[in-house]
């Protein structure tokens, strides 16, 4: 069956198929041809030796249509799925081929779901406009920030330090990824005083605030822990979707709250820092947007992480849109009914950044900095400010260096931290 290339079908035209883009690069010895045939056999019908098999299964095998130098497209047909089913998706197209020795390495760089596969899957419950109707924030980019030290706080000074920087004009406050209930921050406390102080900020502003409590954990526990906080008033849940799994994720989405869902992505360069094997972050944003999440990372290009602006530009563009078209890097894709994600930048972050995020991410982004907020010389408040100074000139078309000079907060801010060589 591998010998035959029985998988390779370059003048196959791809109807109602679940479509895969991978950069390839062969084992040596293994011609281009033999080792995406492997990959098409392996990830559908195939195996390693020849098998028998019938006409009706035949017709099921995955086709690869497209070779360009190392980048394929292989089509599936959606029969092969269970459709309303990531982890089994995730199971057939990244699975065992991932450790195939007929290749040197290969990279699942964007997926395509057909209509049929789509219809199964209720997407995010807000989106973009969603969420910046539960904010009321029309057009400028929203702040927030990550309560810093990440882990060590207790309620009491995690629930201020939440207070000082909604009160300094962040919009959102976020958990970070590995508070979930450790002793010196049990959870039940933590919701309960946190929300208080967004409630006590939302009567002292007249802004309306979020709080993006980390629910994850075990499935029945994070649901308990959703359903808490929304008894307590809360508008988020927020959930690290790559450590607790996609059906954990969908099990969420599924469960009916009426909150917004903040997805972390935690572990994500486990998959995708390699930029010849693994899974793509773009692909993992498809299938985080499908399972129903409102918000995700998405980097920043700038900052403490790794990442390029370029890439980055495209997956904002990937999630905020109802209609993708199709790049070398990017297959083409209708979102149907599944709405747009809302763009979250955050990762060594500060005032001074905010121009370039804003120029190549656009205003439906969320610009989150913690030790840019938390650093600054004169506290946690005054860097929230600092943060919404910056956001406010950038709307208004100045420059930060000229904005700051009757902004003492942002001016503060700069002087410490500095503004980029490039915008």
């Amino acid at each position: 069956m591998v010998n035959n290339f029985k998988f390779i079908n370059l003048k196959y035209k791809p109807h109602n198929d679940l479509i895969c883009l991978f950069k390839v690069k062969p084992a040596k010895g293994i011609s281009m041809r033999r080792a995406v045939d492997t990959v098409a056999l392996e990830s559908s019908v195939g195996t390693w030796t020849e098998v028998k098999v019938k006409d009706y299964v035949e017709k099921l095998k995955a086709q690869v249509f497209s070779i360009k130098g190392n980048w394929i497209k292989i089509a599936y047909p959606q029969e092969l799925f269970e459709y309303d089913n990531i982890p089994n998706i995730l199971s057939s197209i990244a699975g065992n081929i991932m450790g195939m020795k007929a290749v040197k390495s290969i990279r699942l760089e964007d997926i395509s779901f057909p209509k049929k596969i789509l219809k199964n899957y209720k997407g995010p419950k807000y989106g973009i406009k969603g969420v910046r109707n539960i904010l009321k924030i029309k057009k400028r980019p929203l702040v927030g920030t990550i309560i810093k030290p990440k882990l060590g706080l207790n309620t009491k000074h995690h629930a201020q330090s939440a207070y000082e920087s909604w009160i300094g004009g962040c919009d959102l406050v976020k958990d970070d990824e590995n508070l979930s209930s450790q002793k010196f921050n049990i959870f039940e406390e933590r919701i309960a005083r946190t929300l208080e102080k967004a409630h006590k900020v939302e009567e002292e502003t007249g802004e309306r605030k979020g709080y993006l409590v980390n629910v994850t954990a075990e499935t029945k526990e994070m649901i308990k822990r959703a359903q808490i906080v929304e008894d307590l008033g809360g508008k988020y849940v927020m959930v690290d979707i790559i450590t607790a799994g996609w059906a954990a994720v969908q099990t969420l989405r599924e469960a009916g709250f009426k909150m917004a869902i903040h997805a972390h992505r935690a572990m994500h360069a486990a998959f995708d820092r390699n930029p010849d094997h693994g899974i793509s972050m773009m692909v993992l944003a498809d299938f985080a947007r499908i399972a129903g999440v409102d918000q995700i990372h998405i980097g920043t290009g700038i900052g403490k992480l790794e990442g390029n602006i370029e890439d980055i530009e495209e997956l904002s563009e990937e999630m905020s849109i109802k209609q993708v078209k199709a790049t070398k890097k990017r297959l083409a894709q209708k979102w149907e009914k599944i709405k747009p994600v809302m763009p979250v930048s955050s990762g060594g972050l500060h005032p001074g950044y905010i121009p370039f995020l804003i120029k190549h991410l656009g205003n439906d982004l969320i610009i989150q900095a913690g030790g840019g907020v938390h650093g600054h010389p004169d506290g946690t408040r005054a860097g929230a400010t600092a943060m919404r100074q910056a956001v406010d000139a950038v709307m208004k078309n100045k420059n930060l260096k000229d904005y700051s000079k009757n902004h003492k907060e942002l001016k503060t801010a700069l002087n410490k931290w500095g503004l980029p060589k490039r915008i």
